[in-house]
């Protein structure tokens, strides 16, 4: 008779290797003593859904590269992580539990995840790429620099919402040499000194999105600034606030990488600005200008000839009519969705919307 006693712990990895289903690893975990012991040495990715029972369970994965954890996890947990996982690679602490969950924690101004955590993390996971703090209260200066001067690989980090995140943690991340993707949407404290340090420090030469969105201390000063990020791609400045014009929208239009840009509710942004970007910017694949009341019909037409963009976002553009809408679609031979205000559909005739919606995809709204 077979006996499983037989199969080497090699061969029982190299079975589950080829098992990706949830559900089947814990299954295969089951079966016997060895093949717990096995799976989870071979287990690479983790969500914890109770953290309660994290020190219970988390020893038995010491190989994790990705672990995802929502609220609930503390700082002792991250010292736990730390010495556990020295391999990870992917740390998301916003792990959101339910289509329905809205985008926030608890309101409330504690937060058990600290920059202590976060520097345990820092300390015993050197091998980080992308990192996600998002609404993480508790999180500050400390724990963002000690993760960019920990983790030299760190190509995505995400605070958003982390209230406490100043110029002094932009410094840090201004000196880091593989950081790709940063997000500080609603970093209120941010301002041009930080735009400033990631415009001269390494990571001007390997950023490739930047979200600002809500960081209302920012001004055309530092918006300048960010022609010096060479290989740009991803740009977004929604609601930054009235101190954000044509000044640094025209300089924009020298970022010649720039693929999505966001100018949503910038109400100082106007024609002038999308003029330069679009005779500047010819790989731009997408803009929004929702809420940008200043644009204008002659804005929006400079566009017609572009030869990349395939989104259009003019919601809440009262000056944008009909015959605007007509040319740039018509004429510009990439365009593949059009956003328009839900108030211009009566002002289009249904021939005309035909022949658009002939050549892309609309949305109302």
């Amino acid at each position: 008779m077979f006996s499983m006693e037989k199969i080497s712990d090699d061969e029982v990895s190299l079975i589950l290797k080829r098992v990706t289903d949830r559900a089947d690893r814990k299954a295969c975990s089951q079966v016997c003593t060895q093949w717990r012991r096995v799976e989870g040495s071979t287990r690479t990715a983790l969500r914890v859904l109770d953290p309660q029972l994290l020190h219970s369970f988390l020893p038995r994965y010491p190989n994790l590269l990705i672990l995802e954890a929502g609220r609930g996890i503390t700082d002792t947990d991250l010292e736990l992580v730390a010495d556990t996982c020295p391999s990870l690679q992917v740390l998301n602490l916003h792990l959101r539990q339910t289509v329905n969950f809205m985008d926030v924690f608890d309101e409330s101004d504690v937060d058990p995840v600290t920059d202590e955590g976060i520097c345990a993390i820092a300390a015993g996971c050197r091998d980080l790429r992308k990192v996600l703090l998002r609404r993480r209260k508790g999180v500050g200066n400390v724990g963002a620099t000690a993760l960019i001067k920990s983790s030299a690989n760190l190509a995505y980090l995400d605070l958003s919402w982390c209230k406490r995140i100043t110029d002094q943690a932009l410094e840090a991340m201004g000196a880091a040499s593989s950081l790709q993707v940063l997000i500080l949407h609603g970093c209120t404290l941010v301002t041009d000194m930080g735009l400033a340090s990631l415009a001269t420090g390494s990571s001007a030469r390997t950023l490739k999105k930047l979200d600002l969105r809500e960081c209302d201390q920012i001004t055309d000063s530092g918006v300048c600034l960010l022609q010096q990020l060479s290989c740009l791609q991803v740009l977004n400045l929604a609601e930054c606030g009235p101190r954000v014009t044509d000044t640094g929208g025209v300089a924009l239009g020298a970022v010649y990488s720039l693929e999505i840009i966001n100018f949503s509710w910038l109400i100082n942004i106007s024609d002038i600005s999308l003029l330069a970007i679009a005779e500047n910017c010819h790989n731009l694949k997408e803009i929004n200008v929702t809420g940008c009341e200043l644009i204008t019909g002659f804005g929006v037409r400079s566009f017609s000839q572009h030869k990349s963009l395939q989104v259009l976002i003019l919601a809440s553009c009262y000056n944008v009519y009909s015959d605007d809408i007509e040319q740039t679609v018509l004429e510009c031979p990439t365009i593949l969705y059009l956003g328009l205000d839900k108030g211009l559909r009566r002002w289009i005739p249904d021939g005309l919307l035909e022949r658009i919606q002939g050549r892309c995809h609309i949305e109302w709204l």
